[in-house]
């Protein structure tokens, strides 16, 4: 019996293996209760708007109405450092996918052998996020019918690739297929922004807007700080040798991206800390920096600083501030010295928030002109420190899961964790976070099938009834994040 039994299960593999399939209940508890109201759940929402508040899409492809994307490679694999990393860490060098160096040395430049050696290693992304949105994005955005790998490569490859000769597969005509209600891209802080004066002057009705982002000249120890100084002082026409000068140029580039629609700031650190300086002990660092000379804790202490006035400033502006800590950059350094940043190296940090955001938040997170989303990579602090900080601080709302988190199970996670304490109304939705703009669907539509599975598991324990689950699951999936990011 059990013989016959592997056989048919093997048979049944080997029958299936070419097919692309997505049940209409991926996703969802096995429980046929639970399954059953979460399908409704999910059911009322399936088709509304997406609001994507935060991500990393180029706004020049919506400048230009006849952008097109190019190959397939140049579209899902080159870009995309979730995939790469994937590759790079069974053996892969990334020159062999295409991607570019910082030296302008050698890749490989034949797309179709790019592809197919994504292809032939597709295996790899069997019950990760990846390939769950990667799924997705072949089967309602290209309609692939066959599953990737060695033997389907070329066939895949010409099928999306034939798509994306035609104006349908343009990005502006998927922005209105997606049905994508607002996109906020995120811009270095001397950005001109030039993209999106196109898109505000074509008349174009896609609704793109930046989001202002200052790591690149308040984080002092980044390897490119000088550059991106020389870069703000250009925008700004004036030099930038003092901290003052600096408050300025930052508030009047905030002002700027305001007129092109930005509601939201975002800034990166290595940790949550925050310390009020004085204008004299602040000046001292920045000028220690500028000659080459920091010392000790500079750089994190200015970095703290500037946190409180990026608060200060989105109190004053009604810019809604991001902040995303615990993240070690380019932490291999072969990879750096090579690629770049951004090239999937980046490995998550425990994180303290209590103690590193009292001076913040004392000093603004009783203040109702001020909303601070924030977010973590420490998934250990979900209900020891951000469920209680959220929980309390008027001013503070948690953002999704993020990065290596926003996965089926990561998701889950944050909502045991951090949902009894800090309730969801003290959350902000969803966002996508990508640079992979075919990918925003699928992203969304897990998010969505999570979040009905687990308000359908309240409804099952009774918890919660039916009616405030069904508003609950209009608020997870898009009023929460318009509310959050000012898009109402």
């Amino acid at each position: 019996m059990m013989r016959a039994n592997t056989f048919n299960l093997q048979r049944s593999f080997t029958l299936s293996s070419f097919a692309l399939n997505l049940p209409a209940d991926r996703y969802f508890d096995p429980d046929p209760a639970q399954k059953k109201i979460a399908l409704e759940l999910y059911g009322l929402i399936a088709d509304q708007p997406l609001i994507c508040p935060h991500g990393h899409v180029d706004p020049r492809m919506f400048a230009d109405p006849a952008y097109q994307f190019g190959t397939p490679a140049d579209l899902l694999l080159i870009p995309d450092h979730y995939i790469f990393r994937m590759l790079y860490s069974q053996g892969i060098a990334l020159e062999q996918l295409g991607v570019p160096r910082t030296d302008g040395g050698p890749v490989e430049t034949d797309h179709r052998k790019i592809w197919q050696t994504f292809a032939d290693h597709y295996y790899l992304f069997r019950g990760t996020p990846t390939g769950m949105w990667l799924a997705d994005e072949f089967y309602n955005v290209f309609g692939v019918r066959q599953k990737l790998n060695s033997a389907t490569a070329q066939a895949i490859y010409d099928q999306i690739a034939e798509c994306l000769t035609k104006p349908e597969f343009r990005p502006r005509a998927l922005f209105e297929r997606f049905n994508i209600a607002v996109l906020a891209t995120t811009d270095a802080a001397h950005d001109k922004l030039e993209h999106h004066q196109a898109i505000k002057a074509s008349g174009w009705p896609g609704r793109i807007v930046p989001t202002f982002r200052p790591d690149g000249v308040v984080n002092l120890d980044r390897p490119d700080w000088r550059e991106n100084l020389n870069a703000l002082a250009e925008t700004c026409g004036y030099e930038i040798t003092s901290y003052q000068t600096l408050l300025r140029a930052l508030e009047e580039r905030r002002a700027y991206f305001k007129t092109l629609g930005a509601t939201a700031t975002d800034h990166a650190a290595e940790s949550a800390y925050t310390e009020e300086l004085s204008d004299a002990e602040a000046d001292a660092i920045f000028q220690r920096a500028l000659q080459g000379k920091l010392a000790g804790h500079d750089a994190t202490r200015f970095t703290g600083n500037m946190l409180m006035q990026m608060a200060r400033m989105s109190c004053e502006d009604s810019l809604v501030m991001q902040f995303h800590p615990g993240s070690c950059r380019n932490h291999n350094d072969v990879v750096f010295t090579k690629f770049g940043f951004d090239k999937g190296c980046d490995i998550p940090l425990m994180t303290e928030y209590t103690r590193s955001l009292r001076p913040l938040l004392n000093r603004y997170g009783n203040d109702a002109r001020l909303t601070l989303i924030l977010f973590t990579l420490d998934e250990t602090t979900y209900s020891r420190e951000l469920a209680p900080l959220a929980g309390h601080y008027p001013a503070l709302k948690l953002g999704p899961p993020w990065w290596f988190h926003d996965s089926l199970n990561g998701m889950r996670r944050f909502r045991d964790q951090a949902m009894e304490t800090a309730g969801l109304y003290n959350t902000a939705g969803f966002n996508d976070d990508t640079r992979a703009f075919p990918s925003i669907p699928a992203r969304h539509d897990l998010a969505r099938r999570v979040d009905a599975n687990w308000i359908a598991g309240l409804v099952v324990r009774g918890i919660v009834d039916e009616a405030d689950a069904a508003e609950m699951m209009h608020d997870a999936a898009y009023r929460l994040a318009q509310r959050a990011y000012k898009f109402v």
